[in-house]
């Protein structure tokens, strides 16, 4: 699969599989994956020789895969590699959308490469590929201290958010799809401005 722009070819939404895990916080990448699906009328079906949930949306002028590991997220990288090699797309053509604690449900980060920050679906998608070299779009979850709770860090995001937070998250996926078109034509600089304004908290006057 070859994309000429060298834009985004393969967008995979981190998550765990199974009823118990919908709508929790670590899911927030399967949420965006569907949005996604829903918005160019694509549609999941599993194909286990990729170790999850694929679609094939045509975005822009170019087909982009969708994917949603079943593998759960500490073995996220098996599914990634296994499309990946299979379509011949390079890591730099990979968009990985997951939660991020670091980030409260009202932000979201678009970048290139960087750590794991402890995240064990990118620590193995980054394992597995052997480069930590492809897109990240981090949807802002809260960290349980930041938000005043007392919770462990692994019962937070297996938690579903509040209303009021989980609006935050969804604001956050709404905009981003609005991107989605500029990535896969491999617009990227103008994608990274567009979704700027969500890289902070908004000020209380922008709130008031």
């Amino acid at each position: 699969m070859s994309n000429p722009s060298k834009g985004i070819c393969l967008i995979a939404g981190l998550g765990n599989i199974g009823l118990e895990y919908e709508g929790t916080r670590h899911n927030s990448g399967f949420r965006f994956a569907d949005a996604l699906a829903e918005k160019y009328r694509a549609f999941f079906s599993e194909e286990k020789k990729f170790f999850a949930f694929t679609a094939k949306a045509h975005i822009g002028s170019h087909d982009v895969w969708l994917m949603k590991p079943t593998t759960y997220m500490n073995r996220s990288g098996q599914a990634v590699l296994a499309m990946a090699q299979y379509f011949h797309i390079p890591p730099e053509q990979i968009l990985v959308v997951h939660d991020e604690l670091d980030l409260p449900p009202s932000c979201m980060r678009l970048k290139l490469g960087g750590g794991n920050a402890g995240h064990n679906g990118l620590k193995d998608i980054t394992q597995k590929l052997g480069t930590p070299n492809f897109w990240r779009l981090r949807l802002g979850t809260g960290h349980p201290r930041t938000l005043g709770l007392a919770q462990p860090v692994a019962d937070f995001v297996l938690h579903r958010a509040s209303p009021e937070q989980q609006a935050g998250i969804d604001r956050c996926i709404a905009a981003a799809l609005e991107s989605v078109e500029d990535l896969a034509e491999g617009r990227f600089d103008k994608a990274e401005r567009s979704l700027s304004p969500f890289g902070h908290p908004p000020k209380a006057s922008e709130t008031a």
